[in-house]
């Protein structure tokens, strides 16, 4: 196993040293120059070239490259354009926002699609079976930002039940300690707050949550379909066990290791790709800081910001993979 996971380790470096390539390659092919987009439109030519010369804009594309490896190998992502702050100091914020909204809409979807998934199968061809089979498919299909914009209209305007925007009440902020809010609330004993914080996380995870949970329920009825046709299912129900731990003891066991790597796909897609939620919602996540950073061209946070999600994005997938083998001993990684 330890064998494993260092070649995987050592499989990353070339991904990501790839990966690094081709985005700092095609943010530069964006139309607009970073020093005209940050001094404004009014900017002499003089002072565009002083703002370019400061930024090391003026120099070839390798040698941006090879400066930007380099710190990167130091473990410097760099310095924002647009605040002139280290990246590594601003970034934790808007990553911490993503990682509380992403786990929390992921948590919907596997407790809701898992569970869905494996009623659907055990009680297959029942209007319980079409019904969600219906529902996962208009969900796969829903676009997000109209759930979103319907969910802030009925529970945010009419009925007034739920927040529709940001992480914390203005006139109450959560003093952050590791600005994931749910933990720091818990941290500070501060459980007025923590109601006010999961009310604001409602709305964005269940928006987010809607086609991971329909993708999950559809695979997970399909796996377990599958699995409740085998022998030793049939000999386990022979024996006389209830349903209810031939289904969640033996098959779901045996059921559960595609539907580990859909969670684990779009737990990643989740931490990258809850731009429009976040943008619906005015979530400050790394989707939307990576958005703002497009808009101003400020290259480092791009570069940085994309190279951080990818390698969560990895190392999710190395956790899934380890999983299959803690949870089926027959997969081995010699």
């Amino acid at each position: 196993m330890l064998h494993y996971i260092g070649k995987r380790l050592l499989q990353l470096i070339p991904v990501l040293l790839g990966m690094t390539f081709l985005v700092f390659m095609i943010i530069r092919a964006i139309p607009g120059n970073p020093a005209q987009v940050i001094l404004g439109q009014l900017a002499s030519k003089e002072a565009i070239e002083a703002l370019e010369i400061k930024l090391g804009l003026n120099n070839p594309w390798y040698t941006q490259y090879f400066n930007y490896l380099v710190g990167l190998f130091k473990g410097d992502l760099g310095e924002s354009m647009r605040t002139v702050q280290p990246v590594t100091k601003e970034v934790w914020p808007y990553l911490a926002a993503t990682f509380e909204l992403a786990f929390f809409a992921i948590l919907i979807a596997v407790v809701i699609g898992v569970n869905a998934g494996i009623i659907s199968a055990w009680f297959q061809n029942s209007w319980f079976d079409y019904l969600a089979m219906v529902i996962a498919l208009i969900g796969v299909s829903m676009p997000i930002f109209w759930l979103g914009l319907m969910e802030q209209w009925l529970f945010g305007i009419e009925l007034h039940w739920l927040p529709t925007s940001g992480r914390e009440e203005a006139r109450n902020p959560v003093s952050a300690m590791t600005n994931l809010y749910v933990l720091d609330t818990i941290l500070n004993g501060r459980f007025d707050q923590l109601g006010q914080v999961l009310k604001h996380l409602v709305l964005p995870g269940i928006a987010l949550a809607t086609i991971p949970m329909a993708i999950i329920a559809r695979m997970t009825r399909s796996s377990m379909l599958e699995v409740m046709r085998t022998d030793y299912v049939r000999t386990a129900r022979a024996k006389g066990q209830k349903m209810f731990w031939v289904v969640y003891k033996h098959a779901l066991k045996n059921a559960i290791i595609p539907v580990l790597t859909v969670i684990g796909l779009q737990m990643g897609l989740l931490l990258g790709g809850a731009i429009l939620t976040e943008t619906i919602f005015s979530w400050p996540g790394i989707g939307r800081y990576i958005y703002e950073a497009i808009q101003f061209r400020d290259y480092p946070v791009i570069q940085s910001g994309i190279l951080i999600v990818a390698f969560i994005f990895v190392m999710i997938n190395l956790f899934v993979d380890i999983l299959y083998g803690l949870i089926d001993p027959r997969i081995k990684y010699d």
